[in-house]
C-alpha cells in the first residue's frame, strides 16, 4: 500500500529545472531513502511532500495525518532545555510520567540522556542535530521526513544511533523518508532507495 504517490511532478526555480516528470511511490510503514548529490532537489522534494512548497505542477498525494520533520537546520527553541525541546512536541494530554518516559527514551537513543538540562547554546552542532532527531521521533507522526539527519556525526556514533533507530522503527512501523548523499547510510537504513541525479 502506498502512503505517498508523486505523479508527473515538474518543479522549476526560474529557468533551473529541478524535477521533470518525476514519478515516485512511497510505501506505508517502510523507510525510503532518497539518495543524491547536493543541489539535486532532495530538500525540495521533502518540502513538497510536507506541503511547505506548493509551487509545482503535477500530482502529490500524501495519506497522512501528522508529519514529523527533521529539517536541515536544527530549529531548536533557544530558551528551552534539551529535555524541554523534545517534550515540546508531545501532546499536552499525556501524563507527566509518560512524557518523561518518551523524552528519556529518545534522548537515550541519541546518547544525550545526560544533557537534558543543557540549553542549545551549550551544545555542539552535532549534539543539536541529535536533539532535533530525538524531538522528531518523540512526536507521534504518521510520516517522518528527515533531511540529512545524521549529518556531522562521527562514524561510530552515527552507526549506533542508526541501529537504535531501526529497532524503534521495527516497533512503530512508521512511514519514513530520509534524504542523504551517503550510499552506505542509504543501504543500511532503506527498505527502498531512490536515486536522484
Amino acid at each position: 500500500m502506498e502512503e505517498i504517490i508523486i505523479k508527473d511532478l515538474y518543479k522549476y526555480y526560474g529557468d533551473n529545472k529541478v524535477f521533470y516528470n518525476l514519478n515516485l511511490k512511497f510505501t506505508k510503514g517502510k523507510i525510503t531513502m532518497v539518495l543524491g548529490p547536493s543541489g539535486c532537489g532532495k530538500t525540495t522534494l521533502l518540502n513538497i511532500i510536507a506541503g511547505i512548497d506548493k509551487n509545482y505542477s503535477g500530482q502529490v498525494r500524501v495519506n497522512r495525518k501528522n508529519i514529523s520533520y527533521v529539517f536541515q537546520e536544527d530549529r531548536l527553541i533557544p530558551n528551552l532545555s534539551v529535555f524541554e525541546n523534545v517534550a515540546f512536541v508531545i501532546k499536552s494530554g499525556e501524563k507527566r510520567k509518560d512524557i518523561d518516559s518518551i523524552v528519556n527514551k529518545y534522548l537515550e537513543m541519541v546518547q544525550l540522556e545526560e544533557y537534558g538540562d543543557k540549553f542549545p547554546d551549550e551544545l555542539s552542532g552535532g549534539m543539536k542535530r541529535r536533539v532535533a532527531l530525538a524531538r522528531a521521533l518523540a512526536y507521534n507522526g504518521d510520516l517522518i521526513l528527515m533531511d540529512e539527519p545524521f549529518k556531522g556525526l562521527d562514524f561510530e556514533l552515527k552507526n549506533k544511533i542508526m541501529d537504535k533507530f531501526l529497532q524503534i522503527q521495527m516497533e512503530k512501523k512508521r512511514t519514513v523518508i530520509i534524504v542523504t548523499h551517503d550510499k552506505e547510510e542509504a543501504q543500511k537504513l532503506g527498505d527502498m532507495i531512490y536515486s536522484l541525479d
